[in-house]
């Protein structure tokens, strides 16, 4: 009796240590991305607050360059840039790097200045690692455990131009949903 109490307490204790994971279903295929809240506290809560409110829902990969990363979390499938929230404190120094298959926030030239959009690394990135080229690098938060062929079906999408922006998929990559499946 004694040893299934403990294995129950295990199995609870590692339930409750396990990380933050959401499922992201895309026209492309569906991926599951576990996060470090441990490493990237304030980029994680951020993302799963933009999971919560449905803001992924119908959002695109709007720039994808085979070889490098795919980006999305902020344009609609007609090129519409969705109004997002206050930018975020930039989490670059956590020792994550831009490895193949994880996660990292996109920004523009501020280093604080990441809000709803990110990027999977198609590759190793190491010169968007802290320190980077600006001193800061990019805020890795997680990365894929399922459904890294998914990333790749996309990476591998025909691209062209749209308006000022390059590296568009001629076909929208739509993210359908971010689900989360735990938020520990």
């Amino acid at each position: 009796m004694k040893s299934l109490i403990a294995i129950a307490a295990l199995t609870v204790s590692a339930a409750a240590l396990a990380a933050p994971s959401v499922e992201m279903q895309t026209s492309a295929g569906k991926m599951v991305i576990e996060l470090n809240v441990e490493k990237a506290p304030g980029t994680v809560s951020n993302f799963l607050k933009y999971a919560k409110d449905g803001y992924y829902d119908g959002t695109i990969f709007h720039r994808v360059i085979d070889g490098f990363m795919i980006q999305g979390g902020g344009f609609t499938a007609d090129m519409g840039e969705k109004k997002a929230g206050a930018p975020i404190q930039n989490e670059a120094k956590n020792g994550l790097k831009n490895q193949r298959g994880t996660i990292a926030m996109a920004r523009r030239p501020d280093p604080h200045s990441a809000t709803a959009q990110f990027f999977i690394n198609h590759k190793d990135n190491t010169m968007l690692d802290y320190p980077g080229h600006d001193g800061w690098g990019y805020a890795v938060f997680g990365k894929v455990v399922q459904g890294m062929e998914v990333v790749d079906k996309i990476a591998k999408v025909p691209t062209g131009n749209s308006g000022m922006h390059q590296n568009v998929p001629v076909q929208p990559v739509i993210i359908q949903s971010v689900k989360i499946l735990s938020d520990k």
